[in-house]
């Protein structure tokens, strides 16, 4: 019910309107832009509106008391668990195999990763399986980038088989049931979900081969390239630099090329201050730009060590790491210089990778952009400190797998199947077994409360709840009737199915600009409005909206395993059209046709 009360007059509610478009328009733009975090911008679109006068402190704070985002908050800690402790390890070795046959090994990968999403959060899974992926298509002589996408996609796709699948699908379930609907089973979106994700697998399967092509990622480029990124050179006995400091050497403000190391006979110096002093013999690490390491060796009190340098991870005490950077990164725009990135993350940057292509360029004056690869050297704690932050989307070590708590996976998987068990049977509600479920992972010390304070995405809860605000806007200020009076009148032609075609391609479109929670939540008042004008049965237009939400394909930035498989695979913003638009389609057909025959028409 609109804040000023049920009596508003016509011309009240069109102003309303205006107003709530014109701050929703500004909230998708900045959204789109990357101006701001989507919590940021979701929650000050709430304050505007509650501010003028659209929305009462109820409607506004509506989405803090919705079980949906406390759902999603439990099930990240849970996803945490299974990715800490490496639950489904033991599948990943039979996933993949031995040799070289594409279609056999993307089967084995990408069935149980459609299977595991349907009850883990996408991003943890792909966050454990990408490096893994990508070390074993090295060592097989196949390319990642034909493994990388289809792996992102698949977990997508299986995110639709359960209401527990994807956050989306808890926000459109949670939205309904404060529309007085009752709240979406667990398996009830399965029965349009089920046919996306089997169908989406096979078609993974067949088409990634066709449709993809080879790119060379970063982690490979690093491997074979090595020295164009890294250079030892050895100080001179009793030469100028002997004894001298970096700074006072000279060795501090070099052109393109940084001092990350010095190795002293047993002893490593990691990371190196410029009052470090140097001595005869020390064997000092640069790295840099190709062009400028090699400037070093006409450099008065240094002296080649006489051996073509190749990284050599097995005797290599520094680690060398791939990082990708993700929207809510506050790297983002800044350069590296700017961010003070040495020293406040104690790692140096050896190289960039942007759409599939190492930058040539000054590292230190690179605006960084979303998907950015960083490689890195810094001390083997470098992804320990900084796994759960928002300054990375994904970190993995280029020279091995992280360690995992195998001993504790048994608890993980027991704790998964009685959340879906529990939910499914109507023991309890999914939000009761998904808390009960976090505190049993804590209680048994799978994770600590540290761990489990931090793997909740503190950026999407806020946002999902703050989006209930911005709904309740549009349905109160009667915006949602009106556009949706709209779709009806542009789509009616073409029946019910042309009705909600109209809407699955408008969620489609939204969900790929800006982020598919946001985009669900935006667009499902609109869609439950075109129910009720078109006679269409609201419960199945949800569940369209749910599954076109979560169906994003087409960009890297859509969706968040997009993004971080984006530099590992060595992708072009293009890639992902290429195969994404025919599983786009597929989405489209499936559920324009099925949900008309599953949810008739009242």
């Amino acid at each position: 019910m609109p804040a000023t009360g049920p009596s508003l007059s016509i011309e009240r509610v069109t102003t309303d309107a205006w107003i709530t478009l014109a701050v929703t328009v500004g909230t998708v733009a900045l959204l789109v832009s990357d101006r701001l975090p989507p919590s940021a911008a979701m929650f000050g679109a709430v304050v505007v509106l509650l501010t003028i006068g659209v929305i009462d402190s109820e409607q506004a704070l509506a989405g803090f008391s919705n079980p949906a985002p406390f759902t999603v908050a439990a099930l990240y800690l849970v996803a945490r668990a299974a990715e800490r402790t490496g639950a489904l390890a033991p599948a990943i070795g039979s996933m993949l195999g031995t040799g070289s046959n594409y279609r056999r090994a993307a089967a084995r990968l990408l069935a149980p990763t459609a299977v595991s999403s349907a009850v883990l959060n996408n991003t943890p899974i792909v966050a454990m399986l990408a490096p893994t992926v990508s070390n074993w298509a090295d060592r097989n002589g196949l390319p990642p980038s034909r493994f990388l996408m289809p792996l992102s996609f698949a977990a997508i796709a299986g995110g639709t088989a359960t209401v527990i699948g994807t956050s989306t699908n808890i926000v459109v379930s949670g939205q309904l049931e404060a529309s007085g609907f009752d709240a979406i089973g667990m398996f009830e979106i399965g029965m349009v979900g089920a046919p996306v994700a089997v169908l989406g697998v096979l078609l993974l399967i067949f088409l990634s081969p066709v449709l993809l092509p080879d790119r060379r990622s970063a982690r490979r480029e690093f491997r074979e390239d090595s020295r164009s990124f890294v250079v030892d050179m050895v100080v001179e006995p009793g030469g100028p630099l002997d004894g001298a400091a970096v700074e006072a050497g000279g060795l501090r403000h070099l052109q393109d090329v940084f001092l990350v190391q010095i190795d002293r006979g047993d002893d490593q110096i990691f990371p190196v201050t410029p009052t470090t002093p140097l001595r005869g013999d020390d064997v000092l690490r640069f790295v840099g730009r190709a062009e400028r390491v090699l400037d070093l060796r006409s450099m008065r009190g240094l002296a080649s060590t006489h051996e073509e340098h190749i990284v050599d991870f097995e005797r290599e005490r520094g680690a060398f790491f791939e990082a990708v950077l993700g929207v809510t990164s506050p790297l983002i725009g800044r350069t590296l210089r700017e961010a003070e990135f040495r020293s406040r993350y104690q790692a140096a940057v050896v190289a960039i990778h942007r759409s599939g292509q190492r930058i040539n360029a000054k590292l230190g004056e690179v605006r960084l952009r979303v998907g950015d690869t960083l490689l890195l050297l810094a001390d083997p704690g470098f992804r320990a400190r900084w796994y759960d932050s928002r300054e990375f989307l994904l970190i993995s070590r280029l020279d091995q797998v992280e360690p995992r708590r195998l001993g504790k996976s048994v608890i993980v998987v027991s704790t998964i199947a009685a959340i879906v068990v529990a939910s499914a049977v109507g023991l309890v509600s999914i939000l009761v077994a998904s808390l009960v479920g976090a505190v049993v992972l804590v209680a048994s010390g799978v994770l600590t409360p540290n761990e489990a304070r931090t793997s909740v995405d503190l950026d999407v809860i806020v946002t999902i709840a703050s989006a209930f605000g911005l709904a309740a806007a549009m349905e109160s200020s009667g915006l949602a009737a009106q556009v949706a009076t709209g779709l009806v009148d542009a789509f009616s032609g073409l029946g019910d199915r042309g009705v909600l075609l109209g809407i699955v391609l408008t969620t489609i479109v939204v969900t790929e600009m800006i982020t598919n929670n946001a985009a669900a939540v935006l667009i499902l008042p609109i869609a439950l409005s075109t129910a009720s004008v078109a006679g269409l049965d609201p419960r199945g237009v949800a569940i369209s909206v749910a599954i076109s939400a979560s169906a994003s394909f087409l960009t890297p930035v859509g969706y968040q395993t997009n993004t971080m498989v984006y530099g590992p695979g060595g992708y072009r913003f293009t890639d992902y059209m290429r195969l994404g638009f025919p599983l786009t389609i597929l989405v489209v057909v499936i559920v324009v046709m099925l949900v008309p025959i599953i949810w008739p028409v009242d």
